[in-house]
């Protein structure tokens, strides 16, 4: 079988092997592609992946030989998957890993909020230690979190791995999710409904998909029921956030803090509100990018296409 991956660089961008994948047909990978090449690009073959290269209704009509579509991601919405449902198309997507990183980098954002270590480290070699009249300084708050409260939306795998890593700092664990597990609740960690979510918590991180009922859920509604000086931490999906909103919420004081590894639209617009907005740390979509969790997922990927080829795939989304 012909297989095309058509953005492959950011998943392995060299310390990778496609090896594997290569093994199921002749294998072409590219390492980005334009909206205007990727029919061509597709042409006849049966196998395509695709990251963040959208695959739409259209590219399905003029690519007739498409059998099988797999995302290099959890998230699928590049797809125009109903397209391919009445195509006989399956699509499949990577579920599971990234979950222990990007658990992982929402603590990172949660302990450098907390502490400021790259700014006091580049105090400290700017010479401001050197030449400080005390043994010590620090030039923020800082905030000790055993006692805190975490509020978790979205309590699925990487809301639940965030919150046994809060847990293990002292923290308590509020968490709203439409679908609750009676067995992870512990007397320091239960479902709330999102108003007392709001009301409760001192850091709040998201780890919802983004569906419309979640869409702009970070809002100035929603940041006006949340305690003065909560922070704030995304890394889900951008448009969670009403990003104007958060800017103002940030600017006033009124959220104190912001940890945000996603924006609306990637890679970041140099008009985003974000970028005027004070205490905040954006990085650039990076949580999921650990070699070991990008490992995972080109094993997953590999298995999804080699389930297809025995006939009984996994990890199908829309059939």
């Amino acid at each position: 079988m012909k297989i095309v991956v058509l953005d492959g660089y950011t998943e392995n961008p060299g310390d990778l092997s496609w090896d594997e994948l290569g093994k199921f047909g002749e294998l072409t990978v590219y390492d980005r592609t334009k909206a205007e090449d990727v029919v061509a690009r597709i042409g006849d073959a049966e196998v395509v992946y695709t990251n963040k290269t959208p695959i739409t209704r259209e590219t399905l009509d003029a690519c007739p030989n498409v059998k099988f579509i797999s995302v290099l991601a959890t998230g699928y919405n590049v797809v125009d998957v109903e397209a391919a449902r009445e195509r006989n198309i399956p699509v499949t997507n990577i579920p599971t890993y990234g979950t222990d990183a990007v658990s992982q980098f929402a603590i990172a954002l949660l302990l450098e909020m907390c502490h400021h270590v790259g700014e006091h480290s580049e105090a400290v070699k700017n010479g401001e230690w050197t030449n400080n009249a005390d043994w010590t300084f620090w030039k923020h708050p800082l905030i000790e979190l055993a006692g805190k409260t975490m509020g978790i939306i979205g309590f699925g795998r990487i809301g639940q791995g965030t919150g046994r890593i809060a847990q293990a700092l002292g923290m308590k664990v509020l968490a709203y999710d439409a679908h609750t597990r009676p067995e992870l609740v512990t007397d320091t960690c239960k479902y709330v409904e999102l108003d007392e979510l709001f009301r409760e918590s001192d850091f709040i991180s998201l780890h919802c998909p983004l569906f419309k009922e979640t869409e702009g859920i970070i809002n100035k509604d929603n940041i006006a029921k949340m305690k003065d000086g909560v922070k704030i931490i995304n890394t889900s999906r951008g448009p969670l956030i009403v990003e104007e909103d958060l800017k103002d919420a940030l600017n006033s004081g009124k959220v104190s803090g912001a940890g945000v590894d996603v924006v609306s639209t990637e890679p970041i617009k140099a008009d985003n509100p974000l970028l005027e907005a004070k205490n905040i740390y954006i990085t650039p979509h990076i949580a999921w990018a650990p070699k070991e969790s990008r490992q995972r997922l080109m094993d997953i990927a590999v298995d999804n296409l080699r389930a297809y080829a025995e006939g009984s795939p996994i990890n199908v989304v829309n059939l």
